[in-house]
């Protein structure tokens, strides 16, 4: 079902969140109408923060207007003719707002999109996945919804309390009303006896009525005072309850948003880092924080009313006066809410090579609620070393230091009003300089870790509130060479992967059970070419990075750093982790098709290989990594020695990224007559034919006159016709090439190919 359809039939509240999506800035009657086109192109593909998008960006922008016009040309009728003109000037408004600046346009629809796919997979409920987002997403739900009724609470309860204010402040008003008659009858009282002591009074009796009179009056008005101000009295102490109350649900709620859905959000960010899944429902958590800040803001305008009221009328209270410490907790409130909701984003990559452009964006979660962008705060990033943070987090960095030099980095954050987000991208930052600490031991550049510190000051309420937020991100590794680009990648996957809960900024355990480094492993290579591992698979990496091909049951065994990363697989010169990064980056690059559909095994031992083919009838053949060449896959099959007419495997030489960017895997199996079937009896065209790089006979067209060869893969003894011919003078049967042509690092004896140029006609 297509995603409008789906859209259409949410439920009741989730329904209206996708009407919120939608306004002036993007009509959701263009969202209806056009929702076939909308759906079709490809909008994440495109970066709304990536300047060399913007030509594309504006391209799909004239598309969209002109998919308008023509909607709006195709309705007839009375019926349709206010629809007709909605749609004009959605044309107009979207060429007049967003011709100059095409990927806000972009940045709209991919927000209303994303909020869409979001609810309807909330909604769709799924059942509960190992593993899987699918489980956790009615959970998250639940949650949201909780948070969600408990806010209703709290607004009612405020509404309450502003009633109350509001009753309290009518009944001081009146109580100043009668004091001022209370002080006229004073002055009238005062008068009168000031007249009798200077003059003397022509009719002594009349006075005294009067005076009697007056103080009768008096008396009554100082008595309804003092059950006014004893009234007033308990009002202040109600509304003081009312609103320490409010509060303490308001902290328990506020714990609620930042402690754990905040911080699962960032967890979940963290893990992304090592290919794992990301529900990304940042601008949910935006909605609470939003709602958060909205309500505290109206209680901290309550407590000033009520501090402004006792100040008119100070009433010595009837008991503790707790009101200044209120003000305090709902001030820190809002400054816990504010330093917390300042957020990265988009992260910088982990992986940072100088003099290299990276890119990051910042926002403010509470911006838009608070009015923040009336004042645009600035924002600053530096880079800073682990002692740094953690000195920083203690609050006994020294201001200004740093560890490195950023080009282009400040920035004005900017509220975009379509999406109600108050952030700033850095689209352009560089790192020209870093500053790296002293090494001990065996530490290497790639050990060593820093993070992005992005540095801003907000202003709220005019200015009478000033908060200095600073945020730190992700551990960030930097390089200056590709050739360390393997080993800072396993410092930052063992870092994303076991943060443990309170610990020191950077710290990380030295030893991880195996089933949490083959959960990492499965997420970095399915993130990474689309299928993850099998168990069968994960067995052989345990066997492989615990030096122990036999090993059966490790899921209580501890992995050192040492052994991931430090230490050198026996016999090789290279580590576990560098030979595992080194298939992901060659699988990613050139095998993700055949991987994906299973037709190579990739994980799996020489010996093993043996085994499995000595059973197949010959020409059977699989494909495995290679042990011995870091990004290699090898071709093992098994044929049959014409000599002795025993079966025997072999294995050419492994190809690596150099190979593949000659002739693809595939076109390399089709070259190789001999091999017939994939393991285990799969016709070889059945499986790779659709990978085969189309040739086309005949003369072909160019323009310099040239007909381009291919280089096409042989093996010196196979002839492109039969299976076990051998070219003249060459012997029938395959020997294991000398140490000089294989090197010394490679697999136990393998078949060198070659590569010879054919002259094909396409």
């Amino acid at each position: 079902m297509a995603l409008w359809m789906k859209a259409q039939n949410l439920p009741g509240e989730a329904l209206k969140q996708v009407q919120a999506a939608y306004g002036e800035h993007f009509p959701i009657e263009v969202r209806h109408f056009l929702a076939p086109w909308i759906e079709e192109k490809p909008w994440n593909d495109i970066d709304p923060d990536n300047l060399s998008h913007e030509v594309y960006a504006s391209e799909l922008l004239t598309q969209l207007t002109q998919e308008i016009e023509l909607k709006a040309q195709q309705m007839s009728g009375n019926e349709n003719f206010l629809m007709k003109l909605k749609l004009a000037d959605a044309a107009n408004q979207f060429r007049c707002s967003y011709s100059s600046n095409p990927l806000s346009f972009v940045r709209i629809i991919k927000h209303c999109l994303n909020t869409e796919v979001k609810l309807i997979h909330m909604a769709e409920n799924p059942p509960m996945t190992a593993g899987g987002l699918g489980g956790e997403m009615p959970i998250m739900l639940d949650r949201h919804q909780e948070i969600l009724r408990e806010l209703e609470v709290l607004r009612r309860r405020t509404q309450e309390t502003e009633q109350e204010l509001t009753k309290m402040q009518m009944e001081q008003e009146s109580f100043v009303l009668q004091y001022q008659e209370s002080n006229k009858l004073q002055a009238q009282l005062h008068q009168l006896r000031s007249q009798q002591q200077t003059s003397g009074s022509p009719n002594p009796q009349v006075t005294q009525e009067l005076e009697a009179k007056i103080i009768q009056q008096k008396e009554v008005v100082d008595r309804i005072l003092s059950q006014r101000a004893l009234a007033l009295q308990r009002m202040r102490v109600e509304l003081e309850e009312g609103h320490e109350k409010t509060f303490g649900l308001l902290h328990n709620v506020q714990s609620k948003v930042l402690d754990e859905e905040l911080i699962q959000w960032k967890t979940q960010q963290r893990l992304a880092g090592n290919g794992a899944p990301f529900l990304n429902n940042l601008d949910e958590i935006q909605e609470l924080c939003e709602a958060m800040a909205e309500i505290i803001w109206q209680n901290r305008q309550q407590i000033k009313r009520v501090e402004m009221l006792r100040v008119q009328l100070p009433i010595p209270p009837l008991n503790v006066d707790k009101l200044s410490q209120l003000n305090d907790e709902i001030t820190g409130l809002l400054s816990s809410l504010i330093t917390s909701t300042f957020i990265i984003e988009k992260q910088p990559p982990q992986v940072m090579k100088t003099n290299t452009k990276f890119t990051s964006t910042v926002r403010l979660l509470v911006g838009g609620k608070l009015n923040v962008h009336m004042t645009p705060p600035q924002v600053k990033v530096t880079i800073i070393s682990e002692v740094q943070a953690n000195a920083l987090l203690k609050n006994e960095m020294t201001k200004g230091e740093v560890s490195g030099e950023i080009l282009n980095n400040t920035g004005t954050m900017e509220y975009h009003q379509a999406t109600r987000q108050l952030s700033v991208s850095f689209r352009n930052m560089q790192l020209r300089k870093i500053k790296r600490a002293e090494k001990k031991g065996t530490e290497s550049v790639m050990d060593e870790k820093f993070s992005l510190l992005f540095q801003s000051q907000f202003k709220v309420g005019g200015g009478e509130l000033v908060f200095q937020v600073w945020t730190l991100s992700l551990p960030v590794v930097v390089i200056v060479h590709g050739n360390q680009e393997p080993h800072a990648w396993a410092t930052v996957t063992w870092d994303n992967a076991f943060t443990e809960s309170g610990r020191a900024l950077f710290a990380v355990p030295e030893k991880v059970v195996w089933p949490d480094v083959a959960e990492v492993l499965n997420c970095k290579f399915k993130a990474a070419v689309g299928r993850g591992l099998l168990e069968d698979n994960v067995r052989f990496l345990a066997g492989k990075a615990f030096r122990n091909p036999q090993i059966q049951d490790c899921n209580n065994m501890l992995l050192s750093w040492s052994q991931f990363c430090k230490e050198p697989l026996p016999e090789r010169n290279f580590t576990f982790w560098e030979w595992f990064y080194a298939i992901m980056k060659l699988t990613r690059e050139h095998l993700r098709c055949p991987w994906n559909d299973g037709s190579i095994l990739g994980f799996v031992n020489r010996k093993h290989a043996e085994e499995m083919l000595l059973s197949r009838s010959k020409g059977t053949f699989l494909l495995r990594f290679s042990d011995s060449e870091l990004g290699g896959v090898t071709i093992a099959w098994v044929q049959e020695d014409p000599q002795t007419e025993q079966k025997e495997v072999l294995m050419l030489q492994p190809f690596t990224h150099k190979d593949f960017a000659i002739r693809s895997l595939a076109d390399r199996i089709n070259d190789l007559k001999p091999l017939v079937y994939l393991y285990p009896d799969i016709p070889k065209d059945q499986a790779f034919s659709k990978y085969y790089t189309p040739v086309t006979e005949g003369v072909p067209s160019s323009s310099n006159g040239y007909v381009k060869p291919v280089l096409v893969t042989q093996v010196p003894g196979w002839t492109e016709n039969s299976t076990m011919d051998s070219y003249p003078n060459t012997p029938l049967t395959f020997h294991a090439p000398s140490p000089a042509d294989v090197g010394s690092m490679r697999d136990t004896p393998s078949v060198n190919s070659t590569a010879s140029s054919d002259y094909f006609m396409k």
